[in-house]
């Protein structure tokens, strides 16, 4: 299956120590190349990353790591990478036929989550949630919320919901759904973020979840978050280290 992976933006919360995102090391490695592998791993084929900011940096790393892991990946820039994630989203599934695995640039993931959504029945979009909604890897600042209703569909989804029962991890199974929605976003007049486009299709019923039950995952955002990552991936305490 293919799968997409987001690293375009600047990564702001992390310009004091890296100013690129997709090329911040964990443990050694950049976080893009974390990405990668367990995206393989998790039953990926087919490998596209949208690049934005410092895109010729990262693009040259993604050549040497197509050669180095022979690996079937490629790579799109978008236009504007200062515009919402959306834009990512519609520059990558541009080159993409079907269906296909999404994910950030700076979440390290177990690959069971991957393999988990694989075997969803196609909605919309399927979005892998975490209903554990404490302890020390989620920046509950910053994340994403879900309000997951009781049949498992998306009710709404957003940074600064007041009610949620759930985490959005950054990693979805999507169809060319999601990208009609993000346009249709735009075209409303609304930001085209991917969360908006997620929102159009949670409103129209074809927006799913599945929860990550204990397969653990990490939003490497900030420098307290780096150092959590750090410590994890010397640990091997997410499963299928990159190491």
């Amino acid at each position: 299956m293919n799968c997409l992976i987001l690293a375009a933006g600047l990564g702001s919360r992390l310009r004091g120590i890296s100013d690129s995102k997709p090329l911040t090391p964990v443990g050694g490695v950049p976080l893009i190349e974390h990405v990668i592998r367990r995206a393989a791993k998790g039953g990926a084929t087919r490998i596209v990353v949208v690049t934005g900011h410092a895109a010729e940096r990262v693009e040259a790393y993604l050549a040497e790591l197509q050669s180095r892991l022979a690996l079937p990946l490629g790579w799109e820039r978008v236009d504007d990478w200062t515009r919402p994630n959306g834009y990512s989203v519609l520059a990558g599934a541009a080159v993409l036929n079907g269906n296909y695995l999404l994910s950030m640039c700076d979440h390290v993931f177990d690959p069971a989550i991957l393999h988990g959504l694989r075997a969803e029945a196609p909605a919309g979009v399927t979005l892998a949630v975490d209903r554990k909604l404490g302890g020390p890897l989620l920046d509950l600042d910053d994340a994403t919320k879900v309000q997951v209703a009781p049949d498992g569909g998306i009710a709404a989804i957003g940074k600064t919901l007041a009610v949620y029962n759930a985490i959005d991890t950054g990693l979805f199974l999507a169809t060319p759904a999601l990208a009609e929605a993000i346009r249709a976003d735009i075209a409303a007049g609304g930001s085209g973020s991917l969360s908006e486009g997620v929102q159009r299709l949670a409103d129209a019923g074809r927006a799913r979840t599945m929860d990550v039950g204990s397969a653990a995952w990490i939003d490497v955002d900030s420098p307290a978050m780096l150092a959590l990552a750090e410590r994890l991936v010397a640990s091997d305490s997410l499963t299928g280290s990159a190491a």
